[in-house]
C-alpha cells in the first residue's frame, strides 16, 4: 500500500446524518473528520489499532476550528482531503478541506491531536511513537494558528447533562463529535431554523467519562458579532470539560 501524506475519502451523507432542515449535522461532519483521520494515520502506520498494539496510545483532539462555506445536504456526495503537519514535541495538527461533486471547497478545517497513555491517561511527547511523513506539506487549510480560547464570565446555564453509553467511544471517555451535539442542543429548534453556522472552534480540556454530569452554559454577549460561547463544566468537580465558540449567521 502507498503510503500518502494527503489522503482522500468520498461520503454520502445519508438520513442518519442530517437534522430536521436535511442538512448535515455539525456532529456527523465531526465523525467524518475522526474517520478520514484514522484510515490516514493508518496508511501511515499509526492508526487506532496498531497505536494500541504497538505503543499502548491513542490520539486524542485536543482543538478543532471548522469554517464552513456553505451548508450540505442530505443525499450529497462529498470528498474530504486531509493531511497532517510536522509534529510539535507533544502536538499534531491535521488540516481538512471538504469538496462537492464540482470541485468547489465547501469547508475547512484545522486541527491540533495528542497521544495519550491509554493505562497512565498520561500525555506523551510525539516521539513516542515512530511516524514519518511521505513528504512534509507547510500549507494549512485555514490560516490561523489554533490557540486556546478564554474563559467567558457572562455565562447562564442552559441545560445539565448525565454521560451514558450512547455518548463514549473506544477510549472510554466522551467522543469529540458528541460534544457538538450538546453544543447544538444549547440553541432553540427556532434559532436553527432561522441561522446556521458559519464556524466552530473547539477546545477539549479535561475527559468526560460515563456517570459524569455535565452543566452545558452559555454566554451571548457578542451575539452582535454573530458570536456565541459554550462551555461544559464537570458538575462533580468544577472543573471545564470543554470550550467552544460557534459564529452564527441569519439565513
Amino acid at each position: 500500500m502507498e503510503r500518502l501524506t494527503k489522503y482522500k475519502k468520498n461520503y454520502h451523507i445519508d438520513l442518519n446524518d442530517v437534522d430536521f432542515k436535511k442538512e448535515l449535522k455539525l456532529s456527523s461532519l465531526f465523525g467524518y473528520f475522526q474517520d478520514v483521520a484514522n484510515l490516514a494515520a493508518e496508511n501511515l502506520g499509526v492508526g487506532i489499532n496498531q497505536l494500541v498494539e504497538n505503543y499502548g496510545v491513542a490520539f486524542v483532539l485536543m482543538r478543532i476550528r471548522i469554517d464552513i462555506i456553505r451548508n450540505l445536504e442530505f443525499d450529497e456526495e462529498i470528498t474530504i482531503e486531509t493531511w497532517p503537519l510536522k509534529p510539535g514535541k507533544l502536538e499534531f495538527e491535521r488540516d481538512y478541506i471538504v469538496y462537492d461533486q464540482s470541485g468547489e471547497a465547501i469547508a475547512r478545517a484545522v486541527s491540533v491531536w495528542v497521544i495519550m497513555d491509554l493505562k497512565r491517561r498520561r500525555l506523551k511527547r510525539s516521539e513516542a511513537i515512530n511516524l514519518e511523513y511521505p513528504e512534509l506539506i507547510t500549507e494549512k487549510a485555514i490560516d490561523v494558528d489554533l490557540g486556546k480560547l478564554k474563559a467567558s464570565e457572562n455565562l447562564e446555564t442552559v441545560y445539565h447533562k448525565t454521560i451514558g453509553y450512547s455518548d463514549i467511544d473506544f477510549n472510554g471517555h466522551l467522543n469529540n463529535s458528541r460534544y457538538v451535539d450538546f453544543i447544538m442542543d444549547c440553541f432553540p429548534l427556532e434559532e436553527h431554523q432561522n441561522y446556521y453556522t458559519s464556524s466552530i472552534e473547539v477546545n477539549y480540556l479535561n475527559e468526560a467519562l460515563p456517570g459524569d454530569t455535565l452543566i452545558l452554559r452559555k454566554d451571548v454577549s457578542q451575539l452582535e458579532d454573530n458570536l456565541v460561547y459554550v462551555e461544559g463544566i464537570r458538575a462533580e468537580d468544577d472543573k471545564t470539560v470543554f470550550r467552544s465558540q460557534v459564529r452564527i449567521e441569519k439565513n
